[in-house]
């Protein structure tokens, strides 16, 4: 029997979350956003003049199907595909529209049956990376190193109602934002810093950026984005 523990950062105490609750628009769809790192729950339970809390689950996943999009079955164009079908990107040029349209016929995953998806967390700064691989900015490869930067986390998002029925609440912690806040915001200014030192202002001869892949007509078992 596999278990997980699990922690969720919030401003409340949430011992029954519900199934079919949250906003649509957030990476994955609609459902409960986890991880099992502690400290980064607790930053994500504060804001700058707001406390949290960190709430600790126990999922009993013996039953339960999950797709990891950081293993070695995916890439990461993968992960970007099931972003864009659910965040809010501005398709405002010819080649956003097309990379959607591209992504969308070859790289989209069926997450019909899926209970639980594993992977990169989309917040303010790892949604401005994909945004630039979208429009041709920055290259696979590059997409692939930032999202390593500022060490963002993973995080864990349950989808299904069979998955919400195995998680267990075991109790939760006060989080002060005196304390947490600070850590969150210099994590995500170190992932910024690194990024703009991405040399992404520059065109790298022979990488894969959006418009190659889509005039190539590069398919997920090309060893290009391995």
């Amino acid at each position: 029997m596999g278990k997980l523990l699990l922690y969720h950062g919030s401003g409340n105490i949430v011992e029954k979350p519900l199934f079919g609750k949250g906003r649509k628009d957030n990476d994955y769809g609609q459902g409960f956003y986890c991880t099992e790192n502690i400290d980064m729950a607790r930053e994500w339970a504060v804001d700058e003049n707001r406390d949290g809390y960190v709430n600790r689950y126990s999922l009993n996943t013996s039953s339960l199907k999950m797709i990891n999009l950081n293993s070695e079955d995916y890439c990461v164009l993968h992960w970007i595909t099931i972003l864009l079908q659910n965040r809010r990107f501005e398709l405002d040029t010819p080649l956003s529209r097309e990379a959607y349209r591209y992504l969308n016929d070859n790289f989209s995953l069926n997450l019909k049956d899926i209970d639980i998806i594993t992977g990169y967390r989309a917040d303010d700064s790892y949604f401005s990376y994909a945004d630039d691989f979208v429009n041709g900015i920055i290259s696979v490869r590059q997409l692939s190193e930032a999202m390593h930067l500022g060490e963002l986390g993973e995080q864990i998002f349950i989808r299904s109602r069979k998955a919400f029925d195995n998680l267990r609440f075991i109790g939760s912690e006060p989080v002060l934002s005196s304390e947490w806040y600070a850590k969150k915001a210099d994590r995500d200014k170190r992932a910024r810093e690194a990024y703009r030192n991405l040399n992404k202002n520059d065109y790298i001869r022979g990488e894969l950026y959006m418009v190659r892949i889509i005039d190539e007509e590069v398919k997920v078992d090309d060893p290009r984005l391995q």
